[in-house]
């Protein structure tokens, strides 16, 4: 069983339910099929312009071989998928490795988000796994306007047993992230996480706020933040990418965490995302424990959501 099954199990499961009604009784690949595919793929949450560039290179491929058998059809569609996740930035990856260059000290990774999407229990499961490396770590919990974020923060830190950087509720969040990387240099920390308020409805706040953040990292450390994470909820579908266009806009994400996969049929939109915004994702949430936030591996992930074995016969 594959690492990411779990995760896209559902997608897996609604994609080939689709699939195998076109598919019954036929040995190759026709229009039928083909149709069958671009239906099944936008109601994955792929998007319509993600899953066209798909259907026609299926297309082309049929055209030009004029046969392609079932296991054909999902090597290929295998191999699409692989080839849109493969953005800069995007690196092949060993399980049990964590995706950053660590040769700067500290690595500051900001990360951002909506509320809800599982923004701070991101930030502990990755403390976690730092801790679990060797590295010395550093919360700052620089979210101070919900009421339970620097309390939910401080209990992963404490689960982690990593340091963390807090002040009141409704405090300064650039002042909160300033005094994390200075406590950081201080304490010769190898990694900073900061955890950042999740609000959406104003951009230009938004927007403000994460300048203020990185601006004044920056006197501290010039070339931090050195990661910009952006954490999406995977089951919400269209609805993420659309969260994903807004906060681009409001800073520069250089990588994306999807959470929350192995509830959803929606795992389509981690493609859609990627293909459209060319940001690469590092990681993948499947489930509740700490080791379920996995380090993404996007031909492992391509191969989990096409399995040739739901389609066989």
């Amino acid at each position: 069983m594959g690492i990411f099954d779990k995760g896209v199990k559902k997608t897996n499961e609604g994609f080939f339910k689709r699939l195998s009604r076109a598919v019954i009784g036929k040995s190759r690949v026709d229009d039928d099929v083909l149709d069958a595919i671009e239906e099944a793929l936008v109601s994955s949450d792929m998007g319509v312009e993600t899953t066209l560039k798909i259907v026609e290179s299926l297309e082309d491929r049929v055209e030009r071989d004029k046969f392609m058998s079932m296991n054909e059809l999902v090597d290929m569609l295998r191999d699409e998928i692989a080839k849109l996740l493969d953005v800069d930035g995007a690196e092949d990856v060993r399980q049990g490795t964590l995706p950053f260059d660590l040769s700067k000290k500290p690595y500051v990774i900001l990360v951002v988000g909506v509320n809800g999407v599982g923004k701070t229990t991101t930030i502990g499961k990755l403390a976690a796994r730092f801790k679990a490396e060797g590295k010395n770590v550093i919360l700052g919990a620089a979210d101070t306007f919900r009421a339970a974020a620097v309390e939910q923060l401080q209990i992963w830190a404490d689960r982690a047993g990593v340091g963390i950087v807090r002040q009141e509720m409704g405090s300064d969040p650039a002042s909160v992230a300033y005094d994390t990387v200075k406590s950081a240099v201080a304490k010769n920390a190898d990694v900073v996480i900061i955890d950042t308020a999740g609000r959406l409805h104003n951009r230009i706040n938004l927007m403000n706020e994460l300048t203020k953040i990185r601006n004044v990292i920056r006197k501290v450390i010039p070339d931090a933040p050195h990661e910009v994470m952006l954490v999406l909820d995977g089951s919400t579908g269209q609805n993420a990418y659309h969260q994903a266009q807004e906060f681009s806009k409001a800073t520069d994400v250089t990588s994306l965490a999807v959470t929350k996969l192995d509830g959803s049929a929606k795992g389509g939109v981690v493609i859609g995302i990627v293909d459209q915004m060319k940001i690469p994702i590092k990681f993948i949430g499947i489930g509740e424990g700490i080791d379920d936030l996995k380090v993404f591996d996007k031909k492992e992930f391509a191969a989990s959501l096409f399995n040739p074995e739901d389609i066989a016969g």
